[in-house]
């Protein structure tokens, strides 16, 4: 057998290969802002940014739904699908998701002992909240607390 005649500017180099990004068919790349999980969940990464909008919405009527959870927590990944798709459906309800690992003192503020929790606030009160991967309750939450007040 002979040797290879490609050209050197067909070659690669095995730092160029390590370095390129797996290419997922009809995927492509965008950049998303630091602050945002999705277009439709807002990520809350410093405490004035959280405190904003916490007032921004405390003399509406609009829903804040908040979605506490952790990067370690595996049954908080298994929420953000749902959230999601409940976040596509209630446009007319506000999205945020809190770390409790980043936001430390606003974890404190909420008493929360376990993740994930999703509270649900209206005029800047606390109206009902659901511990654990409960996806039917929140819901169910979710739409009685979206239309009422």
């Amino acid at each position: 057998m002979g040797a290879s005649t490609s050209s050197p500017t067909q070659r690669f180099s095995l730092n160029s290969l390590r370095s390129r990004k797996p290419h997922t068919p009809g995927v492509e790349e965008y950049e998303i802002s630091p602050y945002k999980v999705s277009p439709l969940i807002v990520e809350m990464k410093k405490k004035n940014q959280w405190k904003s909008r916490f007032n921004a919405l405390k003399d509406t009527d609009k829903l804040l739904v908040i979605e506490f959870t952790a990067k370690w927590c595996g049954p908080c990944k298994s929420l953000e699908a749902k959230l999601e798709e409940l976040a596509a459906k209630y446009t007319n309800v506000e999205f945020v998701k809190i770390d409790v690992d980043v936001l430390k003192s606003v974890w404190k503020e909420y008493n929360l002992h376990a993740l994930p929790t999703v509270v649900f606030m209206k005029r800047g009160q606390e109206v009902d909240r659901v511990v654990g991967l409960k996806l039917d309750e929140i819901e169910g939450k979710l739409h009685k607390y979206a239309y009422s007040f």
